[in-house]
């Protein structure tokens, strides 16, 4: 996985590499951990995740169950191909007493003796296996046996002192089905993980994890995704931008276009942020494509993360337009993945990135759009926040990286959906206006904060030689707003294609 927090030598690994990342190695040895979230949160594949660790590394671990079969643990850990050979499990049903009805209704059985009954026989097992880790599912059996915070307290308090001589790393569940404002455990655990499972109006359900408190510990702070696979779990720690600053040489990239690269004075510098804004249709997928184009002609690597067209359309189009994007991804230049929004949580695109950078090398990188980003996150907010620390950590690793943003309407007033210009060091602006009977395209450059840019407005038209720029068409007002006028002689508009 991806480098982070310093590793800490001598912790239980979870054998989960983004939870390993975010606990800065795991948990502290013989210290007791609580492990809560509401039922299917992920609770017990991460708890069998930890024991496999264990056994991988020689150490004995034993799962102590109150609340699933044996039989259900060995069935969960086959569907994601786990074995769970050198995990002792015990299955602490219940007494047998309580099948009897005739015993449910006897005085002589009570709270009490069930209580004691439980924690001796969670005692002998200890005995019996001497394990260095522990897993026990789940305290709520144990919260209602307890039937007062009071006698809870003291058994949770007795078994921590009784794992804690035996210098056991316990992981406790709690699947918050009682009690759910009871922070008994959160007192008493030396560290608290929760885990949450968000359910939006449409797409597929999206899990988070958060540290809530580990004692005497440094940790990433703060909520990571994370999602139940085949194989596992999966997280995604948080990026934090500034963990991955690195040296690199700040050159200008110009482009295969003499009118695109005065535009933008020069061409675009490595190591910064381009957004493309502008309506449907005035071709931002296809200025991406340019920049893509031209670093692979470098021999760079290059990276396309597609939200709002489908692969085959995109490469079919951009072909007809005299880029070949199969024979990039054939030469291994080019990785182009199709974004599902309402299944990708933002920290598994972010690690997506991050994977293209770090493992596979690539140093330009192309959102399209943001619009089918913004529908990934909860909120515009959320969005900006997330957006600001990814194109920070790509250019901090010298990644060159392209936006592209729809605006609402095709011509006159338009917004975009949400406004991250001040968080791009260049903003092209591309508009459509009317000329001569005809719709015409219009391209500036509003911002750049790199370096000097050309002011003016060029037309440029789209064909099957890919993109053609004009001079500047200093004779217009209103192209900005969608409404031109002219105002003196005829400008050198491109000329039409002939058909």
């Amino acid at each position: 996985m991806h480098a982070g927090l310093t590793r800490f030598d001598g912790k239980a690994n979870f054998g989960i590499a983004g939870l390993d990342d975010v606990t800065a190695g795991g948990l502290a040895r013989g210290r007791l951990f609580l492990l809560e979230g509401r039922p299917g949160t992920g609770k017990t594949t991460i708890a069998t995740q930890f024991l496999i660790a264990g056994a991988e590394a020689g150490e004995r671990s034993l799962y102590i169950t109150l609340s699933e079969t044996d039989d259900e643990l060995r069935a969960g850990a086959a569907s994601h191909g786990w074995s769970l050979d050198g995990i002792d499990i015990f299955e602490l049903v219940p007494p047998e007493s309580l099948l009897d009805e005739e015993q449910q209704q006897s005085l002589l059985y009570s709270s009490d003796l069930e209580l004691g009954e439980t924690t001796r026989r969670i005692f002998q097992a200890f005995e019996a296996v001497r394990p260095e880790r522990v897993v026990l599912d789940s305290l709520s059996e144990i919260r209602l046996l307890a039937q007062s915070s009071l006698r809870y307290r003291r058994q949770i308090l007795a078994l921590k002192h009784y794992f804690s001589r035996s210098k056991a790393t316990v992981l406790m569940l709690d699947d918050l089905s009682s009690e759910p404002n009871d922070r008994t455990m959160h007192s008493v655990a030396h560290g608290v993980i929760r885990l949450e499972e968000l359910s939006p109006d449409y797409g597929a359900e999206r899990r988070r994890m958060r540290v809530v408190k580990y004692r005497g510990q440094r940790y990433r702070g703060g909520h990571h995704d994370f999602v139940i696979t085949t194989g596992g779990v999966r997280v995604f720690p948080r990026l934090i931008s500034a963990e991955h600053r690195i040296s690199f040489d700040r050159e200008v990239l110009s482009t295969d276009s003499s009118e695109l690269n005065a535009l933008l004075g020069g061409g675009i510098e490595r190591g910064s942020s381009v957004l493309i804004l502008g309506p449907a249709g005035t071709g931002k997928s296809l200025y991406a494509l340019t920049f893509i184009a031209g670093a692979v002609s470098r021999g760079e690597r290059a990276a396309m993360f597609v939200f709002d067209e489908e692969l085959g359309l995109l490469i079919e189009r951009a072909k007809g337009l005299g880029i070949d994007i199969q024979a990039m991804v054939d030469a291994d230049l080019l990785i182009i993945e199709q974004v599902d929004a309402a299944e990708l949580t933002p920290g598994e695109l972010s690690d997506r990135v991050r994977c293209c950078i770090e493992e596979n090398g690539v140093r330009t990188v192309v959102i399209d759009s943001l619009n089918g980003y913004q529908a990934a996150m909860p909120g515009e907010q959320e969005l900006i926040l997330h957006m600001h620390e990814l194109l920070q950590y790509l250019n901090r690793r010298g990644a060159s990286t392209f936006l592209t943003v729809a605006q609402h309407g095709l011509v006159g007033d338009m917004k975009a959906p949400v406004d991250v210009t001040y968080l791009a060091d260049t903003v092209i602006l591309l508009r459509y206006f009317e000329a001569r009977g005809r719709v015409r395209r219009a391209i500036s450059v509003i911002k750049k904060r790199t370096s000097s840019h050309e002011d003016t407005i060029r037309e440029y038209r789209i064909d099957h030689t890919g993109i053609t720029l004009g001079e500047p068409l200093t004779a217009f007002q209103g192209v900005l707003r969608g409404v031109p006028e002219l105002m003196g002689d005829a400008p050198q508009l491109l000329a039409v294609e002939a058909e």
